[in-house]
């Protein structure tokens, strides 16, 4: 719980430019300019947007948004500084830095003299010259200046008197925020905590000229300094490489960082960068501090799934806080107990980061996580106790066959309405054939699918061809049931995925098929098993497409009530 008097800390969002550089993630300037504004409604203050000059991706989206601007966020063009033995003032890539219109520019400078002379194959007195020419040149033209201190952790470390170094020139140049980079993510917690400690004493002796920096009218510790005097604050930039990004970050906070930089579901190069997504509610539920408004964090699961629907990655399902799994109860004493108080085993309320409580239903169910499972679909059983033990033991029975209803809640939806006596049958299936062509040569096969079913006691035959058997199965299927049901025509197929449960009998291994659908709105997961791939794959399919219409179904029953 935040306060008015909660300290303020200052987040930096880097997912549209140190996010981007996760092996396989690739996105579009739409996709960028999607994210930016998700990320300026969450109440990010500053979104790094790319490196402009770099590429013309980054160009257009900081054009794009000189005509369309974020409503409270800064965005942040980010660059190196100027290349040795040259000047700022000539240097092509901070032109294209002014270029993009931004107010603020983040800076990053060698801090390690390991990279000076090794990476830049410079001295370490001209990477000074470095700095501060940068600096003072985008000052200059009226720019304000983050500067990322790269490799600052194993530069201290090595260095630690020419690593200060380039924070002094930093700060004598006008830098508002020195932000210290775990670069390499190998540093720990402890270190990073006396580390930043250190750099913090030392920043705060600026008045005193200790620096040679000449004593500074405002003395003011205002998270963004005043830019005609500023007196720099310190920030933290981790990555994962050693599991440590969050852990190190929230070490930095309290040694004394007001700004935490990191992406949105860890995002990042190699093990990924400090995951916002985990950060924010440590920082602000646990410890206190400011970071979004408290209606903003109620947005922090869908906006976390909202970037990794758009960047074309599957949601981490165990994400801390945000994930699907993560208040999700199995265990059949688990259940009873946080239904009870939920307290027992939840170390926040779901709701206050957007997220829900899950009852997950397994053979290791006990009878609350089935009644508690019920509620959840709208069905009360707990006045019909040997209906949900029934319910119960034909659950233990189907896993014990292969069948696995944790990630399959509409089939075990399906189950309990069978067990009642009140599962619709929207249609019957007869039988289907399929039939496959493989032609040598062709580096494609086509199937066709024949499916007879029932509907209203009215007999359809129907075929479709696809480009597998389980493709022409569907939309044979759909073929065949558009007619009755149009609102077919809204549900996808969206995943598909098979798992051989006994590999130890080979092809004749019986497989497990989970299918996921949609409808635009809500997506729903099936579950088929059998010894034969098709025979699974027709079973999850059919259930799909059973569900969906059971939701309709749902929601027009509840429109009608309603009026």
């Amino acid at each position: 719980m935040t306060t008015n008097s909660s300290p303020q800390l200052w987040l930096y969002d880097t997912t549209l430019r140190d996010g981007t550089q996760r092996e396989g993630l690739s996105v579009s300037i739409e996709d960028k300019l999607r994210i930016a504004k998700r990320l300026d409604q969450l109440g990010v203050p500053f979104i790094e947007g790319g490196w402009p000059g770099a590429n013309p991706k980054d160009v257009q989206f900081f054009w794009q948004l000189q005509e369309d601007p974020l409503k409270q966020a800064e965005i942040v063009a980010f660059c190196s500084t100027r290349r040795p033995n040259s000047t700022a003032a000539t240097e092509p890539m901070l032109q294209d830095i002014l270029a993009a219109g931004t107010r603020w520019v983040t800076i990053f400078g060698k801090s390690w003299d390991l990279h000076v002379t090794t990476s830049l194959k410079t001295t370490l007195e001209e990477n000074l010259a470095m700095i501060r020419d940068t600096i003072e040149y985008l000052r200059s033209q009226g720019r304000r200046i983050i500067y990322d201190a790269e490799h600052w952790f194993d530069g201290y470390k090595h260095n630690p008197d020419y690593a200060l170094q380039t924070l002094e020139a930093a700060i004598a140049s006008g830098a508002e925020w020195l932000v210290l980079c775990d670069t390499n993510g190998g540093t720990l917690p402890h270190e990073v905590s006396q580390i930043v400690q250190d750099v913090v004493t030392v920043t705060g002796e600026l008045g005193t000229g200790d620096w040679g920096l000449g004593a500074r009218k405002d003395s003011s510790q205002s998270p963004i300094p005043n830019p005609q005097s500023p007196i720099p604050q310190i920030g933290i930039h981790t990555h994962n490489d050693s599991e440590m990004a969050v852990a190190n970050a929230i070490a930095a906070v309290m040694a004394g960082a007001k700004m935490v930089q990191g992406t949105i579901n860890g995002y990042g190069e190699r093990c990924g960068n400090a995951n916002l997504c985990s950060l924010i509610p440590n920082l602000q539920l646990k410890l206190g501090y400011s970071c979004i408004t408290e209606d903003q964090l109620t947005q922090l699961t869908e906006a976390s799934r909202f970037v990794s629907e758009v960047v074309n990655l599957a949601p981490d399902e165990h994400a801390p806080f945000v994930g699907l799994s993560a208040f999700a109860h199995k265990g059949g004493i688990h259940v009873s107990a946080v239904e009870r108080n939920p307290l027992t085993y939840e170390h926040i309320q779901p709701e206050q980061v957007g997220n829900h409580r899950r009852i997950v239903i397994s053979e290791q169910s006990g009878l609350s996580n089935v009644l508690a499972k019920a509620r959840s679909f709208g069905i009360n059983l707990d006045e019909l106790k040997a209906e949900a033990k029934q319910i119960l033991q034909r659950l233990k029975d189907l896993e014990s066959e292969g069948f696995q209803f944790e990630a399959a809640e509409a089939s075990f939806a399906l189950l309990m309405h069978e067990a009642l006596g009140d599962r619709q049958k929207f249609f019957e299936v007869k039988g289907f054939q399929v039939h496959c062509d493989l032609i040598e040569g062709k580096e494609t096969s086509n199937a066709l699918a024949t499916v007879k079913i029932a509907v209203d006691g009215k007999n359809i035959l129907e075929a479709a061809e696809g480009n597998g058997p389980v493709a022409a199965l569907d939309a044979a299927l759909r073929k065949a049931l558009v007619n009755f049901y149009p609102q077919i025509a809204t549900f996808d197929l969206t995943d598909y995925k098979v798992r051989i449960l006994n590999g130890h009998t080979g092809t004749a291994a019986k497989t497990r098929v989970l299918v996921e659908s949609g409808n635009g709105r809500q997506r729903w997961t099936t579950v088929g098993v059998s010894t034969n791939i098709l025979e699974a794959s027709y079973q999850a399919v059919v259930e799909g497409l059973e569900y969906g219409l059971l939701l309709h179904s749902q929601a027009e029953a509840a429109v009608k009530a309603s009026s």
